[in-house]
This record gives C-alpha cells, structure tokens and sequence, in this order.
C-alpha cells in the first residue's frame, strides 16, 4: 500500500492519556482521519483541548462537508465503526490487553487491523484469542518512547500468521507519519 493511501485511513486509538494524544496529534498532522476513545470524559476533554491547541480548529472541525480530521468517542464501537488500524494505548498487563482486544475484536470490522504497544505480553498468545490473528501486530516500544517525537524507527512485532497485506498496510500507516519499521516474528501461540 502506497504512503498516498494511508493517507485515506481512518486510524482508531483507544485511550487518550498521554501516548493516545500523542499518536492522534501525529496522525491528523500526516493527514489521516482520527477516532480518539477513552471511556473517562475528563481524559477526552484534556485530549480536545491539547488537540485543539495542537492542530487548531480547522482540523477538528466538519469544513465543506468533510468529516473533521479527529473526532472524539465515548464507546468503542464507535470508535471502530469505520477504522482500518485500531490502535489499543492501554497499560501493558495481560488483563487489560485481554480485554481491550476482545472488545476490539468484536465490534471492529472483519478488515480491521489491531495494534497494541506492549512489551509485557506475547503478540502471538494476544492474538490467539481473537478471531483475527493475522491481523494483529505488536509495537516494541514502551509507551514513553512512542510518546516521543524522537521515535522514528518502530519496531513492529507480527505474529506467525500475519498476512503480507498487513505488515504493507501497518508500514504505511507508520511511513506517514515520518517512521521507519523493522518487522520481527513473536514465537508464541499464533504461529
């Protein structure tokens, strides 16, 4: 997939502490459209304010017809309706990851990919308990270098199924917003 088409994505982040914001920042900035969800409302309201601050309001804003380019979301589900990337910025513990990609996993389109920033938990047993596996990819980076403007080569985590397509799609996604990506295998359940 050409960088010119990631620009059409629509780029799902779960959790809008401070790596959620940071990688919405970093998607609209690239151009992509943006669906930021956090279930607390004081998390979305700190999130459109340092957006806003950010990006100003032209960004955030419908123009001309045109979906703004970050749009806020209280569920989920809507936060997925339409997203080719759901990204998840939840704490790296088993338990959280579980459930946030059982969440995703459902109410994502069957062409949705998953990532997740973790360091803690094996990509390939994450993704064995989805129905997508070869779809799931990991990010290697603790949140606080992702957080960073310094990160400019990601380190990419697949699993033993994870389609081609994918992996072209996840460095599009990356190569946007000014990266590189180095693809590793996790040797886990989903092979």
């Amino acid at each position: 997939m050409p960088e010119a088409i990631a620009k059409t994505m629509t780029v799902a982040i779960v959790g809008a502490g401070p790596l959620g914001r940071s990688l919405a920042l970093r998607a609209a900035q690239a151009g992509l459209h943006v669906v930021l969800e956090d279930v607390m409302p004081a998390n979305l309201r700190h999130a459109q304010e340092a957006l806003r601050a950010s990006l100003g309001e032209s960004l955030m804003a419908e123009q001309n017809g045109a979906a703004p380019r970050v749009r806020f979301a209280t569920t989920i589900e809507d936060a997925v309706r339409e997203a080719e990337i759901a990204i998840d910025c939840v704490p790296d513990e088993l338990e959280s990851k579980l459930e946030i990609f059982s969440l995703l996993d459902r109410m994502a389109p069957p062409r949705t990919i998953l990532m997740t920033p973790m360091q803690a938990v094996s990509i390939a047993d994450l993704a064995a308990c989805t129905y997508r596996a070869e779809r799931c990819v990991a990010i290697a980076l603790p949140a606080t270098a992702l957080t960073a403007a310094a990160a400019t080569t990601i380190p990419l985590v697949r699993t033993g199924k994870t389609l081609p397509e994918v992996e072209q799609q996840v460095s599009a996604f990356w190569q946007s917003l000014g990266c590189t990506v180095e693809f590793a295998t996790d040797g886990g359940a989903g092979r």
